[in-house]
């Protein structure tokens, strides 16, 4: 089975799911916003927090022309470059919140644009990356990273089969084999008529790794339906309140949704079980409940059984209702009392 090493932490199908809460631009430009999210997060059930690393020049270019201004979605009426001047996470922050996460117990993951804030992560000694579903086409990115030998968790977004397997082979040539794919959508929120949650199931199998959901959608509903259809890693916005304005706040969650969704994850997985046809040792007592073979009046010995005197009932302390047509003519070894259990002692 595929399973996924983040320091002493495994992603498998036998552990429970993996868990980010998405910072983003949530901070709304202020440390102590971040560092109150990392907090927050840990008390909603997340297992990580995870930033952004780049700069509105590491990303794009400072330009207006048309092919830089967003024409419609969330960010309608943006230009890029103003976008993600406002939405970044200060490179210089970045080692306190790592250090603040980890002083909680949360693993800190961050999204690099380029091999600069690859080598400024290696600095401050991450433990995995995540590539974005836009960079999924960035190939000499993702080989940058995946040469670190670090795990890679990779969102395929809009992505082609053909685009995804290619950057499945990227990382895979530098030798490196720790991959899981994520499923999204890059509708900021998320339609659910449009989020395709089987392709989950469909990227574990198609390219062997371990899959999950970066989910931009309302609600939890879909990180629920990823864990039922195998998911292992739920990637979730998360932020204080919506009422703290960035270009983020509108379709991400807040502690209270957060934590809702994590244990509606967790019950999920519970239900779902690990093998099936086994039942725990308080299942096993109802099965004294169920149909067997007694007798339904009082017969003599030598008396035939008839469909009057033998009946399938429950309890199911009896013979089993296989060998019902079987006794039926057969005659009784003894008098029987009425709601005896059959056993073969009483058949001649």
């Amino acid at each position: 089975m595929k399973e996924l090493r983040i320091g002493n932490r495994i992603i498998s199908q036998q552990n429970p799911a993996y868990i980010i809460a998405e910072m983003s631009a949530n901070h709304a430009g202020s440390l102590s916003n971040a560092l109150e999210i990392v907090h927050a997060a840990k008390e909603s059930g997340a297992d990580c927090v995870k930033v952004q690393t780049y700069t509105a020049d590491t990303i794009t270019l400072d330009c207006r022309k048309p092919d830089f201004m967003l024409q419609s979605g969330t960010w309608s009426g943006y230009n890029l470059h103003d976008l993600y001047k406002e939405a970044y996470t200060p490179w210089e922050w970045q080692g306190k919140i790592k250090e603040e996460a980890e002083k909680i117990g949360l693993d800190f993951l961050s999204t690099p644009f380029d091999n600069t804030a690859v080598d400024f992560l290696e600095d401050l000694n991450v433990d995995f990356y995540k590539i974005a579903s836009s960079e999924i086409v960035d190939i000499p990115l993702i080989q940058y990273a995946a040469e670190k030998g670090k795990p890679m968790i990779i969102s395929t977004g809009m992505a082609s089969v053909e685009e995804i397997e290619e950057a499945v082979m990227a990382v895979r040539s530098t030798g490196n084999d720790q991959l899981a794919l994520l499923k999204c959508s890059t509708l900021y929120p998320a339609i659910p008529q449009k989020m395709n949650l089987i392709t989950v199931s469909d990227l574990a199998e198609r390219f062997d790794v371990i899959s999950g959901l970066s989910d931009h959608s309302m609600g939890s509903l879909a990180s629920v339906i990823a864990v039922a259809l195998g998911g292992r890693i739920i990637e979730k916005h998360f932020c204080l309140d919506r009422r703290i304005k960035n270009p983020d706040s509108s379709f991400s969650m807040e502690p209270q949704e957060f934590k809702q969704m994590v244990d509606e994850v967790r019950a999920t997985q519970a239900a779902i079980g690990e093998t099936p046809y086994s039942y725990g040792e308080d299942e096993l007592y109802g099965r004294g409940f169920r149909r067997s073979l007694y007798v339904s009046k009082d017969i003599k010995s030598g008396e035939e059984f008839t469909a009057e005197n033998l009946r399938s009932v429950r309890p199911g302390k009896g013979l089993h209702t296989r060998y019902y047509y079987e006794i039926l003519g057969r005659k009784a070894a003894c008098d029987i009392e009425m709601g005896t259990p059959l056993r073969w002692e009483l058949v001649k």
